[in-house]
C-alpha cells in the first residue's frame, strides 16, 4: 500500500561481520541489505545482537499450524457455503472469508522473506499456493515490488510505493495534478480508506498484468507458465465456487463484499506502516546507513496479541525492516532490542496507537493536499 522524523550522520564503517544468509526463493524479496552483509556502521552491533540470541532462526511449526489452521477454516467456510445454499444469508461467510484470505496474504508475505524456510524451492512453493492459487496474486510481481521497497522504503524516486498514481505523498507530485486526480488529490484523506476497498481487486489486476503483459520480460517463461496456470486455476476455482452455490446476482454480491473487505483489511494493515514518515531523496539521505533509512522511514504500532494477529505482526514495521527474514514471532522478542540500541544512538523510534497511527497517516495525506488548497 502507499506511506502510515533526524539528520544524515556518515560513520566509519567497521571490519565486516557476516550477516544472515541470503536464501530465499527466485526474484526474492530482500532480506539483509548489502550495507548489513558489508558489515555497515550502527547495524553491526545490532544484528549479532539479535543472531545470538536466536531470533534470526526459523519458525517452521508455528507457521505449519498457522497454515494448518487456515486450511481448515477455509474448508469449513466452503463446506458452509455449500450446505447454505442460494440463500442471501451465506453472504455472511464473505467477511469471515475476507478475514481468512487477509491471514493467506500475510502468509505469502512472509514466505517470500523466507521467514518460514531457508529451502528457496519450499519457499516459492508456499508463496505460490498462497498468493497465486489462493488469492489470485501473482507472486512474481508481488516480491519485485516489495524487494525495491524493502530497499529503499518511502524514497521518493526508488520506492514504488510512493509513486505518484491514484494518491500522491509529496507536495511536489501535486505539481501538474488536473481534472479528476486534482480532485482525488485534494480530498485523499478522506478518500483513503473507501479506495483501499478495491486493492484486493487491484493486486489481482496488477498480477494477471504482469503475468500476461509481453513487455513484462523479468519473468522468466517457465516461471510465467506456473504463475499464470495457478492465476487461471483461482479464477476458475472461484468463479466455480460461487456460481454453483449462488445464484448469480448472489454471487457478484458475495465476491464484492469478500474483495472489498479483502482490500480495506489490507489497507488497514498496511496504512501505518510509514505514510507520514520520513521521505529520503537524494538531497537529505546522503549517508545514511540500513538503520537509518528503515528505521527512520517506519513507525511501530502498539497493542496487544490480537493487534499483532490482525495486522500479520506488521505492527512491528521497524523491526521487520530491519530484518526481513525475521520470523513473525520473533519480532515482538526483538523489538526491546531494537528500541534500546536506537535509545543508545539518539535515533527517534517511533511507535503508537493504531488509532493514533491512521490519524498521522491521514494527517500526512492532507497536508501534501494543501498546494492544491491553496490555489483553488
Amino acid at each position: 500500500m502507499p506511506r502510515a522524523a533526524a539528520a544524515p550522520v556518515v560513520e566509519p564503517v567497521p571490519d565486516p561481520v557476516p550477516a544472515e544468509p541470503t536464501t530465499l526463493p527466485a526474484r526474492p524479496v530482500v532480506t539483509e541489505p548489502a550495507t548489513a552483509r558489508a558489515g555497515g556502521s550502527d547495524f553491526t552491533p545490532l544484528l549479532r545482537m539479535v543472531k545470538e540470541q536466536g531470533l534470526l532462526e526459523r519458525r517452521a511449526g508455528w507457521y505449519l499450524r498457522g497454515i494448518t489452521v487456515n486450511l481448515l477454516l477455509l474448508a469449513a467456510i466452503v463446506a458452509g457455503m455449500v450446505l447454505l445454499g442460494p440463500s442471501w444469508w451465506t453472504l455472511a461467510l464473505a467477511p469471515p472469508l475476507a478475514v481468512l484470505s487477509a491471514r493467506m496474504a500475510f502468509v505469502g508475505h512472509d514466505a517470500g522473506h523466507a521467514q518460514i524456510t531457508a529451502d528457496r524451492r519450499k519457499g516459492r512453493l508456499i508463496q505460490l499456493v498462497h498468493a497465486n492459487l489462493l488469492l489470485g496474486m501473482s507472486q512474481e510481481w508481488w516480491n519485485d515490488k516489495h524487494n525495491r521497497h524493502h530497499a529503499n522504503p518511502n524514497h521518493i524516486d526508488k520506492d514504488p510505493d510512493v509513486k505518484a498514481d491514484i494518491l500522491v505523498f509529496t507536495q511536489h507530485q501535486t505539481r501538474d495534478r488536473s481534472g479528476l486526480r486534482r480532485w482525488l488529490t485534494l480530498h485523499q484523506a478522506w478518500l483513503f480508506f473507501p479506495l483501499t476497498t478495491l486493492e484486493g481487486i487491484a493486486l489481482k489486476v496488477y498480477g494477471f498484468r504482469a503475468v500476461l503483459s509481453r513487455e513484462s520480460g523479468g519473468i522468466p517463461p517457465r516461471r510465467r507458465a506456473v504463475e499464470g496456470a495457478l492465476l487461471a486455476a483461482h479464477v476458475v476455482g472461484y468463479a466455480a465456487l460461487l456460481l454453483t452455490t449462488l445464484t448469480a446476482g448472489q454471487a457478484v454480491a458475495f465476491a464484492l463484499v469478500h474483495q472489498m473487505l479483502l482490500g480495506l483489511h489490507l489497507g488497514m494493515a498496511f496504512a501505518p506502516n510509514h505514510k507520514g514518515m520520513e521521505m529520503p531523496d537524494p538531497e537529505n539521505s546522503e549517508g545514511w546507513g540500513h538503520l537509518r533509512r528503515q528505521v527512520l522511514t517506519s513507525r511501530n504500532i502498539r497493542g496487544s496479541v490480537l493487534t499483532d494477529w490482525f495486522l500479520g505482526g506488521l505492527n512491528y514495521q521497524i523491526e521487520h525492516h530491519l530484518f526481513p527474514s525475521m520470523p513473525r514471532p520473533h519480532l515482538r522478542l526483538a523489538q526491546p532490542l531494537v528500541r534500546a540500541h536506537c535509545r543508545g544512538l539518539g535515533l527517534p523510534y517511533t511507535e503508537t496507537g493504531l488509532v493514533d497511527s491512521y490519524r498521522q497517516a491521514l494527517g500526512h495525506l492532507h497536508e501534501v493536499g494543501e498546494p492544491l488548497r491553496a490555489g483553488a
